[in-house]
């Protein structure tokens, strides 16, 4: 437990609040004590789903749910107000860490305490099945180990095996390496066997401390899921025949919970005996490798608990086509009528496809490696990316700095750059392309290549820490000691300085202008952000702004900032910091206009054409005008990891990428799904380090995966 934080309240529902018992995505868990002396953990959802029906609707039946359970396995409900402002539940609290924790802090379990767990849980699954419900997040974070046994919570996305709906959207709910292959499958299909399944990826982590399908995305585990084999390596022989039967593909085949109880109590509950399944003697449990605080909860979700992958996973050959079947976040929620979406995407394919599209001359799809084999101890910047201008194309990658690669075919035209580096190019303008170069660890290059030939033509030392920009006038860079901004012109002439602040300081364009962005202090975010102008000489303040804003760039000459909800602090694994407004300066006069947003809004945002795209990492994009700040749609996809939007105005379509060569296309004006792909083949071993990126070259598309690049059609597969 840990004290309560500003802002937490007192109390909920008479219950007076004593300290934070833990935090998700969704809600708030506080002990807490009725008069009566009775301690009971209240959970609290946060306040910006209470403001989504369906949410509400979920929680109440979550509630519903956990009402129906009762046994010695499960933490009863002793009260809830499911329509208060920020609905609130509580339960019976009971003391006790986590199976997620317990394997993290003392490592996996023996064979005594392995059969007294299964028997607690089968147990807890035959009071949950009783009362006509399938759990469907069967997970060690969701099971309590108590003195008197193991107790299961969380009912958020339990559902009565009538298979009523509790959600309008679709989406995946679990947690994707304790799911079955169903429920991935087929989420509203699922059965009591379902739990089975769980039940047996559960035992394998708490035998062996990490799941039997545990993999570095939830994409790939999906994919060790539903066609993967489960890695059993270190279970007890004792135990194997229950997990085999337990992990079976088919629900059917699967054993009923009254089997398992019954081969569980045939197990000797001595440790003396049973070694794992490799003919080794058994060995001492190791203790998991120590996790930071702010990555334990992912941790335990996953079942990260070794510290050490135990062998490596399948490669991604079919990946996307398996998820699309599989539907790891099923996602066809989009905030217009079901009639207005087909309306709108039989509009939207009839207008493309009535347009010929504008591609470089030639043009067929195309894939290839960026990637080249070089010596030297490369940066690891692990941002690679493209840039273009025309219909001329310039990336980065894998063991070079910088390359052209034709964008009608996909064959490289120069590389460029002697130590492999793994960045994106700055940018590429009036026939010369920009890129960063760093000869030694205390030196840092911004060199300009002819665009034609690759052919070196002038290079300047820049800030090791800074980037460099292209502004309208030329290049903007911040000098190596700090002290003064530097403009360069198209021959490498110095064109203007201005002084720096003794501050931070990073040079910016907004609209084409230069411009600095400061906070005082040696880093960003602890204090409020200057808006300064720059100019032969000048370096004069525009605007304040608050702390944690972002700048997104400018409509009609003005600078458009986000502004965060809250600017504290939080280290948190898959934090995504909420924006509530929009900030647009003038910049004139220095006036600060806020556009306040509907609600608070999380993920990457990207302005393109006036419209603020803001994507989360779960998959879902939201479209806001960024002269009203109204929301204009939003679609809940099931992509995770969506690259920044590009979007074509001869299309009227916004398009993606995700880290393994998915593309995605929606109707810019309405959200709606106009088509998708699935994922690239093979797309290489730097999926998981480089983020995926897209870009337009004429109205060809070109996306990167890894180290690969590659180019479709806009009108998406035939």
């Amino acid at each position: 437990m840990t004290p309560l934080s500003t802002g937490d309240p007192e109390s909920i529902g008479g219950y007076t609040l004593l300290g934070r018992l833990g935090a998700g995505g969704m809600g708030v868990v506080y002990l807490g004590v009725a008069a009566s002396g009775r301690q009971v953990a209240v959970k609290l959802v946060h306040g910006p789903y209470a403001q989504e029906e369906e949410f509400r609707t979920r929680f109440r039946q979550e509630i519903e749910a956990a009402r129906r359970v009762s046994g010695a396995f499960t933490a009863p409900v002793v009260d809830a107000d499911p329509d208060a402002d920020q609905p609130w539940m509580a339960t019976l609290y009971v003391p006790g860490l986590n199976l997620a924790e317990v394997v993290q802090k003392d490592g996996p379990l023996s064979q005594r305490e392995l059969r007294a767990l299964g028997l607690g849980l089968t147990e807890a699954l035959r009071d949950i099945q009783r009362a006509g419900l399938v759990h469907r997040d069967l997970k060690p974070g969701n099971v309590l180990m108590t003195e008197d046994g193991p107790r299961v919570i969380d009912f958020g996305i339990s559902r009565a095996s009538d298979h009523q709906s509790l959600t309008t959207t679709g989406r995946m709910i679990g947690t994707p390496p304790f799911m079955s292959p169903e429920q991935l499958a087929s989420p509203r299909d699922v059965t009591p066997a379902s739990d089975v399944f769980s039940l047996g990826s559960l035992l394998v982590f708490a035998a062996v401390g990490t799941g039997p399908f545990d993999a570095d995305s939830p994409y790939i585990t999906g994919y060790q899921v539903v066609f993967g084999t489960p890695d059993l390596g270190g279970v007890p022989e004792a135990l194997l025949n229950i997990v085999e039967r337990c992990l079976d593909k088919d629900p059917a085949a699967r054993p009923e919970l009254t089997d398992i109880h019954r081969m569980l109590q045939a197990l000797p509950e001595s440790d003396a005996t049973g070694s794992p399944r490799t003919g080794r003697s058994a060995e001492p449990r190791r203790r998991p490798a120590p996790r930071s605080a702010a990555t334990t909860s992912a941790g335990a979700a996953t079942g990260i608990g070794t510290g050490k992958r135990r062998r490596a996973r399948m490669l991604l050959t079919g990946l996307g086509a398996v998820l699309a079947v599989t539907g790891l976040g099923v996602g066809v929620g989009v905030s217009v009528s079901d009639s207005d979406t087909a309306t709108a995407t039989t509009t939207a394919t009839a207008s493309a496809t009535a347009q010929a599209a504008s591609l470089p001359h030639g043009w067929r799809p195309w894939r290839t490696k960026l990637r080249h084999d070089v010596k030297g101890v490369p940066l690891d910047y692990d941002s690679p990316g493209c840039v273009t201008e025309g219909s001329a194309l310039f990336c980065g990658g894998t063991g070079f700095t910088a390359a052209r690669i034709d964008a009608a075919s996909g064959r490289t035209l120069w590389r460029a750059g002697t130590r492999p580096q793994g960045t994106q190019p700055v940018g590429v303008r009036d026939g010369l392309v920009y890129m960063y170069e760093e000869p030694d660890d205390r030196t840092r290059r911004v060199v300009a290549l002819d665009a034609g030939t690759g052919h070196r033509r002038w290079q300047r030392d820049i800030n090791t820490s800074e980037e460099a920009v292209l502004y309208d006038g030329g290049l903007l860079t911040l000098s190596p000691d700090s002290s003064s901004f530097m403009a360069y012109g198209p021959s490498g002439k110095e064109l203007w300085r201005a002084p720096s602040l003794d501050e931070y300081c990073t040079p910016s364009a907004l609209g084409g202008a230069p411009y600095a962005l400061c906070s005082a202090g040696n880093e960003p975010g602890h204090t409020p952000v200057e808006l300064m102008k720059l100019g032969p000489g000048s370096l004069s303040e525009t605007a304040t702004l608050p702390k944690k804003a972002e700048a997104l760039g400018a409509v009609d000459g003005q600078p458009l900032f986000l502004a965060p909800q809250t600017a504290k602090d939080v280290y948190e694994a898959g934090y995504e910091r909420p924006y509530n407004a929009l900030l647009r300066v003038a910049s004139e006069t220095g006036q600060v206009r806020r556009i306040p947003l509907a609600h608070p809004l999380t993920g990457a945002a990207t302005l393109v054409d006036g419209v603020v795209y803001f994507v989360r990492s779960d998959g879902s994009v939201t479209a806001v005008s960024a002269d009203s700040g109204k929301q204009l749609w939003q679609k809940v996809t099931d992509m995770e990891s969506l690259s920044a939007p590009a979007v074509s105005a001869t299309y009227k379509r916004v398009y993606f990428s995700n880290r393994f060569g998915r593309l995605l296309a929606l109707d810019s004006r309405t959200g709606a799904e106009v088509w998708r792909t699935s994922a690239l083949d093979d797309p290489g071993d730097k999926v998981q380090s480089y983020p995926p990126r897209l870009l337009l070259v004429k109205d060809a598309i070109v996306a990167m995966a890894g180290d690969t690049a590659f180019s479709r059609e806009p009108d998406g597969p035939t």
